[in-house]
């Protein structure tokens, strides 16, 4: 919580700045980027680097706003926070309530993921077995402490950084040296030589935008962190202007090595690239080695999931929106009664899902369209964030006067990074294979916000 809160219930600062930069990195680079690399490059071919570029680019400005605003109050859920104080009290709520709904979805669809991934050494091991015993291993994680959650999470993202790394080096050495093609240099013709660059055309790559934007969802997780932060200030200063660069390199460098060594028409071929990759170069058990990754990038996620979605529930609980045993602590100072709810609500998720598909297969989709539907309400605390900072900097000008860490370009980038966020999520509305999902985040939303009015409603009849 803010350190200014003038409830007492607490929360420790016991994370470091390389495990808050870690958890950004871990919370945004997931699966999505091992598995959904494909899917993502079908809509606009080998243009999808710049599309990734520009959506990087729009997410410095909501990290720097971010950045701006914690430097000044560190809290957890911060941005929450500010939405309330610098736009309207119900901005706040519908900011808590997002993140909580966003990241139960994110956890159940990487539960599932992590079951099928099991699936690869234990063909026979029964779903929910796998399922239940991921669940309780996080949940122990973030029962824990706040620094063993850090911990666990700083070497899930380690085991991703590596592999996306040695998968560029190994591609790269395949793109200028031909290693493990005779040594004949693929080089980058691949990017060109197949329809062109922009294959998909302009709706193409602005339908990319929307899967690319849901891809770096978690990047404002450190807004979360910072009221668990040691020495917030710095940790805050240092994992921003690090963490997007770092990411832009991470997904740009594979994304430039996936599309350089395979014609991008001819990936759903391929399978996954980076095994392919891989086998390639003559590293056996290729699929075995990129599996356990995949695998720990689910558990990274679902592990984000459970922190991120708990510690949004403490907030809501000492804000007086929800009931206050959700921010009651532990011995262990956590907030263990939000943890172990969140938990439940995920591994709940994950069993309705597993009956949908055992009893009837085409209902199963109406999961997918579920999953997909966090995509909106994980977009809202990035409108959010770059909203409060331009009323911040109206309110708070002697702050500011000596402000090492102010966000650039202000207030235009601010406004750049809103009008491209529009956008984006107006082709969302266009594109046929986004519009279901997006409008049940919307309708989500809509829910949430008639919950707020009776709410208030009640309370000033009661006042």
């Amino acid at each position: 919580m803010m350190d200014n809160q003038k409830n007492e219930v607490k929360l420790n600062r016991t994370m470091t700045p390389g495990q808050m930069e870690m958890i950004a990195i871990g919370g945004t680079i997931g699966s999505g980027l091992f598995m959904g690399a494909t899917s993502t490059i079908k809509w606009t071919g080998p243009s999808v680097l710049l599309a990734y570029a520009f959506v990087g680019l729009v997410l410095y400005g909501v990290m720097r706003a971010l950045g701006e605003m914690i430097y000044i109050s560190p809290g957890t859920g911060s941005f929450a926070d500010y939405g309330s104080k610098y736009i309207h009290p119900l901005v706040g709520y519908l900011t808590k309530w997002s993140n909580v709904f966003q990241f139960i979805i994110v956890g159940i669809s990487d539960i599932i993921a992590m079951s099928q991934y099991l699936n690869y050494w234990w063909p026979n091991l029964p779903d929910w077995i796998s399922g239940l015993v991921m669940i309780i291993i996080l949940t122990l994680a973030n029962l824990a402490s706040a620094k063993a959650y850090g911990r666990l999470e700083f070497w899930f993202a380690m085991i991703k950084v590596v592999t996306i790394i040695v998968m560029i080096i190994l591609g790269l050495l395949v793109i200028v040296l031909g290693l493990g093609n005779n040594w004949h240099p693929v080089g980058i013709s691949n990017l060109w030589s197949h329809g062109g660059f922009f294959t998909g055309g302009f709706m193409g790559f602005m339908f990319s935008l929307s899967v690319i934007a849901g891809s770096y969802q978690g990047i404002e997780l450190l807004g979360i962190t910072a009221g668990e932060a040691a020495s917030p200030r710095h940790a805050i200063v240092k994992s921003v202007k690090s963490v997007i660069w770092r990411i832009l390199i991470f997904y740009i460098g594979a994304i430039f090595v996936i599309v350089s060594i395979y014609p991008w028409d001819e990936l759903k071929a391929v399978g996954s690239p980076f095994v392919e990759t891989f086998t390639k170069v003559g590293i056996t058990g290729a699929a075995g080695i990129i599996n356990f990754v995949v695998l720990t990038a689910a558990l990274s996620g679902a592990n984000s999931g459970i922190y991120s979605a708990s510690r949004m529930l403490f907030k809501l609980s000492v804000d007086g929106e929800v009931p206050k045993v959700f921010s009651k602590l532990s011995k262990r100072v956590v907030p263990n009664v939000a943890i172990l709810t969140i938990s439940f609500w995920i591994f709940l998720g994950f069993i309705v899902n597993m009956l949908l598909s055992m009893f009837n297969a085409a209902s199963a989709n109406i999961f997918v369209i579920v999953y997909s539907s966090s995509v909106l309400p994980g977009m809202v605390p990035w409108f959010i964030i770059l909203i409060s900072e331009l009323n911040f900097r109206r309110n708070n000008p002697a702050e500011l006067k000596d402000h090492p860490f102010k966000m650039p370009l202000y207030p235009a980038y601010n406004y750049f990074s809103l009008i491209a966020l529009s956008v984006i999520l107006l082709f969302m509305f266009f594109n046929p294979d986004t519009r279901i999902s997006v409008s049940v985040g919307a309708v989500f939303l809509v829910i949430m916000s008639i919950i707020y009015k009776l709410r208030t409603q009640r309370q000033d009849k009661l006042a």
